[in-house]
């Protein structure tokens, strides 16, 4: 609400120094220029009380910017009854910082949205019954019913014997695991399997969840804040100003040659040209799916040094695929995963969806079963075309055929292994694992070339699988089994290499993406945690769009720049003309608006930034 009052009142201050303005201009024309002089100097007070304000509250950050710059020429030309200039500058001050909000936007929204999955009442065993409580009167030892699909809400132990839940939005696991009566579940998974009770162990406050969102918050706090671009330049710019102007009046002992300097010197350049040139990138960068919450984010962007991905629902797809069919008594592969996937339209498991889009996928024909009966966690036997067929864990298969599970190279490589009877024989395996994005290493390799000097891999899954995920691309390190405290020391021990990006999709990610110099979340699919939390989300399921934003930033904050130098070039030009008396205020002042003009035009060339290295389907609609 603050950002928004704030906003509302640059709005409302930057209307009444145009109508200041463009009032007094008419009014002057029609030869009331008494009146024209009242009117361009009530246009102007409001701007510059906000400004005296904006440059209290800088000063007591430590910080000191433009606004100085605007102040005096402001404060200058109305001291020696130049309203006109102060007017127009007036105008062109506060129509840059109305812009410079408009790139910035809404970085976040509030906490309370942050998390949207989180859930707020829960459904507990009472008396012979059961009832929906709000999660502050959940009490340890309290017995909660979880439906298939809920998230757990508070940390418990299993109390049914047997419970399925997906785990990948805090571990990063991408395969739902088996829990058996007494193994913990954690908060914020979610349940993949039949409806099952929960034994409450912990409060709502003092569960894991809610100890990540404490983790996103005081990593927001003690993120460092983005500066502008434009102060990095303002304390040279200021010397340089307050010298030519106190130059100018000391040798001539005329004020207004240092009325005239300030006001060529108003840092319009500065102030137009920087929003400009990122609100465009900005824009740009949307136009390839990658949203960027605001025109610090994306300068920021543009200087990363190191990159931290994730690995389930980043750098993998994190959903499982089959990766190859192994045949045990000569049936073909399609024919075993066209029985299989078949049997698996009756079961809501994760792994028995993936199996039937894998069929469809393929083109096969998949017919109705029959006296089906599922086994939750387990598998599900039932009859297909009259054959009696069973999918499951290797371990329950095989004891129903009458055979014993043998190791298998696919479980040590951290895939899992889905077995297939048919008519009382094992039949084959289906080798399930969540495989790296297509193109990845091509990816590497282009943010390679953009400048990122090291990547590392960042994951809660286990080291095997993460060494065989990672194996080939590259990486400058690889660290697994993480949890969301230890990603988040992990950005910041590699601070010292540079500015920091991390990338994401989980909960468990969140608090490293709120920590990082620039948190970059899969949005597509990613959890809303981690959106929310990120400065840069990617709108589409495609980690490939990071080059080109990233391409995109750079492009767009050396266009910036480009159009900074130009106009401090040009603005120094007209303020030593104006302290030898070639220019009047008002005449600078002009001079000043045809500066404006021509960075504001070099800083649209941003809008039409290409990246070199573009994936294909280049819109975020399209993709």
């Amino acid at each position: 609400m603050e950002k928004t009052a704030t906003d509302r009142l640059k709005t409302v201050i930057l209307l009444l120094a145009v109508a200041g303005l463009v009032g007094g201009i008419a009014l002057y024309a029609a030869g009331r220029g008494d009146i024209a002089t009242l009117v361009w100097f009530a246009g102007v007070v409001p701007a510059l009380a906000a400004l005296l304000v904006e440059i209290l509250r800088s000063i007591g950050r430590g910080e000191v910017g433009l606004d100085i710059v605007a102040a005096l020429s402001m404060s200058a030309a109305l001291a020696f009854g130049e309203t006109l200039a102060a007017a127009v500058v007036a105008v062109m001050y506060t129509g840059g910082t109305f812009l410079e909000s408009f790139a910035e936007g809404r970085a976040r929204r509030e906490m309370h949205d942050l998390l949207s999955r989180v859930p707020r009442m829960a459904t507990r065993h009472r008396n012979g019954g059961l009832e929906d409580v709000p999660l502050d009167r959940i009490q340890p030892g309290d017995r909660l019913l979880i439906r298939q699909g809920d998230v757990v809400p508070v940390d418990g132990a299993v109390a049914s014997d047997t419970a399925f839940l997906d785990t990948s939005a805090l571990t990063g696991e991408s395969l739902p695991v088996r829990l058996s009566r007494g193994a913990e579940a954690m908060s914020g998974s979610t349940n993949a399997g039949e409806a099952f009770d929960l034994a409450a162990t912990r409060l709502a406050k003092e569960s894991t969840y809610a100890g990540i969102v404490r983790l996103v918050e005081e990593a927001q706090r003690s993120k460092a804040p983005m500066s502008r671009l434009a102060d990095r330049w303002s304390l040279g710019f200021l010397a340089v100003t307050v010298a030519i102007a106190f130059a100018a009046w000391w040798f001539t002992g005329d004020p207004i040659r240092a009325v005239a300097v300030l006001v060529v010197a108003t840092p319009c350049p500065l102030i137009l040209a920087v929003p400009v040139a990122l609100v465009a990138g900005l824009s740009r960068a949307a136009h390839f799916g990658v949203l960027i919450k605001g025109a610090g984010p994306l300068e920021t962007m543009a200087r990363i040094g190191t990159l931290i991905l994730d690995k389930t629902g980043t750098l993998t797809d994190g959903r499982p695929r089959i990766v190859s069919i192994d045949s045990h008594d000569g049936m073909g592969g399609d024919e075993i995963l066209r029985l299989a996937a078949a049997l698996d339209q009756a079961s809501k498991h994760p792994v028995a969806q993936a199996i039937v889009t894998a069929a469809k996928a393929r083109g096969l024909v998949l017919p109705v079963p029959s006296e089906v009966s599922e086994i939750p966690g387990d598998g599900v036997i039932g009859r297909v075309e009259g054959h009696e067929v069973i999918v499951g864990g290797d371990g329950f298969v095989a004891g129903r055929v009458g055979g014993q599970a043998g190791a298998h190279p696919a479980t040590a490589a951290g895939s899992v292994l889905v077995a297939v009877a048919v008519d009382g024989r094992m039949a084959g395996h289906l080798v399930m694992a969540d495989p790296l994005r297509e193109g990845t290493a091509a990816m590497l390799a282009g943010l390679r070339r953009e400048g990122i000097g090291r990547i590392l891999l960042a994951t809660g899954d286990r080291a095997d699988v993460a060494e065989r995920v990672s194996e080939g691309l590259g990486l400058d390190g690889v660290r697994a089994g993480l949890t969301p405290d230890q990603k988040v020391l992990l950005v910041l021990s590699e601070r010292k290499h540079g500015p920091v990006m991390m990338v994401g999709d989980g909960v468990n990610d969140a608090p490293a993406l709120a920590a990082a110099d620039v948190g970059v979340a899969m949005g597509a699919r990613g959890a809303a945690a981690s959106a929310e939390a990120a400065d840069v989300v990617l709108l589409v399921d495609r980690v490939d769009r990071l080059g080109p934003g990233i391409e995109i930033a750079r492009a767009s904050r050396r266009i910036a720049v480009e159009s900074v130098v130009a106009g401090i070039g040009l603005s120094v030009l007209g303020m030593i003309a104006a302290a030898y008396g070639y220019l009047t205020p008002v005449q600078g002042a002009l001079l000043q608006e045809v500066i404006d003009v021509a960075v504001i035009l070099n800083a649209l060339r941003a809008l039409r930034i290409t990246p070199h290295a573009m994936p294909a389907t280049p819109s975020a609609t399209g993709a």
